[in-house]
């Protein structure tokens, strides 16, 4: 004790100064000796109010405590190598109002712990909230002895000048150490935290510590972190090591044995002081800067189980059936292929010539064969009865097919060269444009009461076919300059996720999360693998129609020629295009799910529905569909509005009203230009036409609208899209996201529905393998949305309240909920594409002056 005494005067220079009359020497001499004589009868005078005691476990000591009262409790405990049991050390003050705070130090060999009593611990705000009851749990550095007895020493002090009561009680605990697949059952609170031991068993690299509890509140977190002193175990310092995580019912952890070198790690369970880190409600605000606030009971029942996740052999083959379901698909393709091809040869060799008649041919000319003019529109395919204006070689074609059917095949060779030439010749859109009557006879084309494909596709074909290539080019481009700047983003979250250790920044289905390297949940990336390889295949289906087709124009095929839905593959590369990214994007959107990434999973989501409403449009209408930069523009509106959806949308009411006025004007404007099929102008003059139209066909006459589909079908998607638009200006969904998705799915299954209708009502048929797609593909679409909807996490909730819906995995113990809607929805999708691309086959030998317009 002198020896302390003499470094504290060494510290505060010396007890007395020297006068300067005493001589340096011997006088310093002098003076060193006089000034440790006086300290050290100092310090003796002050250790006559120390108290050192012999403490023992397991019993509860009652005592006081004042400013020149200090009491040191010693403990020994035998620490052995194979059996690590914990030490609790538990402390109560009586006193209500307390003048000073008393001082705990724990000195252990490796390690001090401190707190003061009452514990004062901060919420948001810098709310305080004092607390009189605390357990705190020492922790327990490894031993190399096989049993060694060690000591650690809690001193008692404060600076309150009256005395204080309170009780301190050290304890074993027994089951400080938890076992495999075995339930712990505990009580935690915000200043009686828990933590226990777990080392990892032979043969296991990976568990899943799992945390539950029956009551969402007071709001936890659990934490693991490496076998290590101190302890990070309060609501205040829980997050400086270690993975950590906040929960309500449900936690859960996935611990590798390489992040861990002793095999072993601490998990640590802390209650915190507020409940808004878990979606609880905002306390009040205190009044006082300085106040203390009663946090109440909050005391929490908890469990804790610590499982063996899944080896090295489940990865194997979880990776395996993902690949063997998609090349399944590949060999089944390969197969049709085989088979379609057997079927074409044999066509080859007893060529069908186009579907045509003499009757029907004299239909087309305006008269039946008995010089009527045909009853219905829809009869025999005539058109006369409306202006139909039909090409020269059309007319002329006809007329010389009056014997039978193979009246087409005693076409001039030389004719069909030049046709074939003409339409390869070098000239631009702009050029066949520039005649004089152009406009007017667009005007009479477009507007007549009943169309058919030819009135529609008069462009010249190379012409169109370069348009619609721009639309893979284009998604190629943004592809590009959207995924590159993705995936940095997202490698950066993985990193900030592996190096911080917040596990609140991702949403994952952390019960089913399978680490892979520095990816947390490998199981959710690979599963998209579909989009990407089902996508691919689309493209190869495409590219090999793509070819048999140019290959039958370069040989002058009339099937090819003028038969069927004019084929133009630039939209379907597109949409492969789209599929691919959407795995991509999706991958990386599930390397770190969360609110602020989620538009990289339904960007090209958008796309995939507008290309397939586009494409649809186009097979009826090639002259007059969007051209590629139209489309990409308003597609890139829709994210422009998703992503302020998702920043601005939540409870926002002007945003809303804006959007839902935006919504219904964009459904009226776009439903005015299919109407009219493009012969109208937006211009000053258009409400003087509007009214004009109203007064003459509604009040005037009375009269119908003169294009009945087309008005049944607007109708039918202004009620849709209005009523979806009142219903997000009414109920306003936190995932705006997906509320856009909706909004193009369906109007993209009503058009879908539409077409299909029209075409069985114009007696059109759809052969055998677009029936089967059709099929198969609504069946596994219902599949796909019922696990779709399971939510297995949410993040328009708190990372801990999106945890309560997190379940484990269901497929080969490796797969979750979510997993499976990649499988099935990437199958739909394709299935989906498969339909759009067959469902005019019955058409390939119908003359294209027969195939009606809707």
């Amino acid at each position: 004790m002198v020896l302390r005494s003499y470094w504290k005067c060494r510290l505060k220079s010396s007890c007395f100064p020297a006068p300067r009359w005493i001589r340096p020497g011997l006088a310093a001499l002098f003076w060193f000796c006089v000034t440790q004589l006086v300290c050290g009868a100092g310090a003796l005078g002050e250790n006559k109010f120390v108290r050192q005691k012999n403490a023992e476990f397991d019993v509860t000591y009652n005592d006081t405590v004042k400013s020149n009262n200090q009491t040191i409790y010693a403990f020994n405990h035998t620490i052995s190598r194979n059996k690590t049991e914990g030490v609790r050390v538990t402390v109560d003050v009586m006193q209500q109002h307390l003048e000073s705070p008393i001082l705990f130090v724990i000195r252990q060999k490796q390690a001090v712990m401190s707190f003061q009593v009452p514990l004062i611990l901060r919420g948001l705000y810098q709310r305080k909230y004092p607390y009189k009851h605390v357990g705190r749990t020492l922790c327990q550095p490894p031993t190399r002895a096989a049993s060694e007895t060690q000591y650690f020493f809690v001193d008692v002090s404060t600076l309150s000048s009256q005395e204080t009561n309170f009780q301190l009680r050290v304890s074993r605990v027994e089951s400080f150490t938890l076992q495999t697949d075995r339930k712990f059952s505990f009580a935690a609170s915000p200043s009686q935290p828990q933590f226990f031991k777990y080392v990892f068993p032979d043969g296991v690299d990976t568990v899943i510590v799992k945390v539950n509890s029956d009551v969402n509140f007071p709001c936890s977190v659990m934490s693991v972190q490496d076998i290590q002193c101190p302890v990070y175990d309060l609501d205040n310092n829980v997050a400086f090591i270690g993975m950590y995580q906040t929960m309500t019912k449900k936690g859960a952890i996935t611990v590798q044995r390489k992040d861990f070198p002793s095999n072993s790690f601490y998990v640590v369970v802390v209650v915190k002081t507020e409940d808004e880190a878990c979606g609880g409600p905002l306390r009040f605000y205190p009044l006082q800067p300085d106040e203390l606030i009663d946090a109440g009971n909050r005391t929490k029942d908890l469990d804790v189980v610590v499982s063996p996740a899944i080896n090295s052999e489940k990865y194997v083959i979880g990776m395996l059936f993902c690949l063997g379901i998609f090349l399944s698909f590949y060999v089944l393709t390969l197969l049709v292929a085989c088979v379609e091809n057997k079927r074409m040869k044999r066509r080859e060799m007893f060529p069908n010539p186009p579907d045509t008649s003499p009757a029907e041919t004299a239909s087309l000319l305006g008269k039946n064969g008995d010089g009527k003019t045909p009853a219905s529109p829809y009869e025999y395919g005539s058109f006369a009865d409306n202006g139909s204006t039909l090409s020269s070689e059309a007319i002329t074609d006809s007329a010389t097919s009056t014997d039978n059917n193979y009246g087409y095949l005693e076409r001039s060779l030389d004719s069909v060269a030049r046709s074939r030439q003409e339409s390869l010749s070098s000239v631009e859109e702009d050029d066949y444009d520039t005649l004089e009557d152009i406009d007017s006879d667009k005007n009479i084309v477009r507007t007549k009461k009943y169309l058919c494909v030819s009135d529609l596709a008069r462009k010249d074909k190379r012409i169109l076919s370069k348009k619609y290539q721009i639309y893979f080019w284009n998604i190629a481009t943004i592809a590009v300059f959207y995924a590159l700047p993705v995936i940095q983003l997202v490698i950066t979250y993985q990193t900030v996720v592996n190096v911080t250790g917040n596990q609140d920044i991702c949403y994952y289905n952390f019960l089913c999360a399978h680490p892979l390297g520095a990816l947390s949940a490998f199981n959710n990336i690979l599963s998209n693998l579909g989009y990407v390889m089902l996508g691919l295949l689309f493209l190869l289906i495409v590219f090999k129609r793509d070819v048999t087709h140019s290959r039958a124009l370069l040989r002058n095929d009339l099937n090819a020629l003028e038969c069927g839905i004019p084929k133009h593959f630039g939209v379907y590369y597109a949409m492969g295009t789209a599929l691919m990214m959407e795995g991509l994007l999706s991958a990386c959107y599930h390397v770190c799910p969360n609110y602020t990434n989620f538009q990289f999973d339904t960007s090209f989501m958008y796309m995939i529905a507008g290309l397939c409403m586009l494409k649809l449009y186009q097979k009826r209408h090639p002259d007059i569909n969007a051209s590629a930069y139209t489309a990409y523009a308003c597609l890139a509106a829709v994210i422009f509005f998703s992503v302020l959806g998702v920043v601005f949308g939540r409870g926002n009411m002007v945003f809303w009203i804006v959007f839902s006025v935006i919504h219904i004007l964009a459904t009226l404007l776009l439903s005015t230009q299919l109407y009219y099929m493009g012969r109208w102008r937006l211009d000053a003059g258009i409400m003087r036409r509007i009214v004009y139209v109203i007064y003459t066909d509604c009040i005037r006459q009375c009269s119908g609208p003169m294009y009945i589909d087309r008005m049944v079908l607007l109708v039918m998607g202004n009620i849709v899209n209005w009523s979806l638009a009142a219903y997000g200006l009414i109920e306003r969904p936190n995932d705006f996201a997906s509320y856009l998705l909706a909004i193009a799915i369906c109007n993209l299954l009503l058009y879908f529905a539409f077409y299909i209708i029209m075409k069985l009502r114009s007696g059109e048929r759809i052969k055998c393998l677009p029936v089967v797609c059709i099929l198969f593909t609504a069946v596994v679409w219902g599949f796909a949305l019922y696990f779709f909807f399971q939510g297995l996490s949410t993040w328009q909730k708190t990372p801990a309240e999106s945890r309560e819906h997190n379940r484990d995995c269901i497929l080969l113990s490796f797969f979750d909920d979510h997993d499976i809607w990649h499988f099935l929805s990437s199958i739909a999708m394709f299935g989906s594409f498969l339909v759009l691309l067959t469902m005019d086959d019955d058409l390939d030998t119908v003359q294209r002056d027969k195939i009606y317009v809707f």
